[in-house]
This record gives C-alpha cells, sequence and structure tokens, in this order.
C-alpha cells in the first residue's frame, strides 16, 4: 500500500482533547479502509505566518499512514466539512520515517539549549556580540568630541573636497 505523511492543523480554540478525538476519528478511516497509522505526534499550539480564518495559532498533528488512496481521499474530506480543522497537507512518500519527526527532534534540541544556556544566550553564547559580557565586549563608549578633527588642508581619500 502507498504511505503518505499526513499533517492537519486546528483551530487554536479547540482543546487538546478535541484535537486527540479528531486524530482518532482519522485513525478509525483509516482503519475501515483496510489500512493503519503507524505513528501519530501531536507538535502543539504554534503561531502560524498568517491569519487563517481569523486564528493566529493552531494546533498541529503529524499522521503516518499506511494505506489506500481512497482512505486518504475520506479523510481529506471529513477535514474539509470539520470547521475544527484549518489547513491539512498529505504528502505520498517512499519510505515512513523512523523515530521522531523533524519537529520533534526541534523540539528536544531547543530545551536543551535551553537548560544549559539559561537566561540571555544569544550568537555565540552569550550577549550580542558573542563577547562575556551581556552586549559584548564593545570598550568604552566614545563621544562625537573624541574624533579626530578634520583640517581643511587634508585631502580625503575618496576625492571629497577635490574640484
Amino acid at each position: 500500500m502507498p504511505l503518505y505523511e499526513h499533517v492537519f492543523l486546528a483551530r487554536q480554540d479547540a482543546s487538546s482533547q478535541q484535537v486527540d478525538d479528531l486524530t482518532n476519528q482519522f485513525k478509525a478511516i483509516v482503519e475501515g479502509a483496510g489500512g493503519k497509522v503507524t505513528k501519530t505526534e501531536y507538535w502543539g499550539v504554534k503561531s502560524l505566518t498568517y491569519r487563517m480564518n481569523k486564528n493566529r495559532k493552531a494546533h498541529f498533528t503529524l499522521m503516518n499512514v499506511d494505506a489506500p488512496a481512497a482512505a486518504i481521499s475520506e479523510i481529506e474530506r471529513q477535514e474539509r466539512l470539520s470547521e475544527d480543522v484549518l489547513r491539512y497537507l498529505t504528502i505520498r512518500v517512499d519510505e515512513l520515517e523512523e523515530g521522531p519527526s523533524a519537529m520533534m527532534r526541534k523540539a528536544e534540541r531547543d530545551d536543551r539549549e535551553r537548560e544549559g544556556r539559561g537566561f540571555g544566550g544569544g550568537f555565540g553564547g552569550g550577549g550580542f556580540g558573542g563577547g562575556g559580557g551581556r552586549f559584548g565586549d564593545r570598550g568604552p563608549r566614545r563621544d562625537r568630541d573624541d574624533r579626530p578633527a578634520r583640517d581643511s588642508g587634508e585631502v580625503a581619500a575618496s576625492g571629497e573636497g577635490e574640484e
């Protein structure tokens, strides 16, 4: 049977229980058609790039499906009818990914980085400049008065003073 990765986005107003019920409903459709869902991942509530139907966030769920095409078309039909589902995407793949998906690995990596670094963090491990202090080692502040004065007889390298 063909292999698919299916992701759907549910409204932010829906509870986690409602999202689980939707996932179980779609699993039942697949199993009724003679297929199976090999993996289900709930990615959580994430911000959307742009508003969809007045929603700024959505519940993301991934399902790895081993089922005939008729089962996938029925899932997509049910998702079009459901008011809780904002968007969905189904991709046919050659083989299903074992272990956690890239989104779950990213979440684990972010958690490890947050634990090790503490507050602040940034580029290079500390502050904005990559140095040790909060804002890097920028040295003392120079005021405008500290700049060297430009003599009228001095010729600029860029040719500004020439006629």
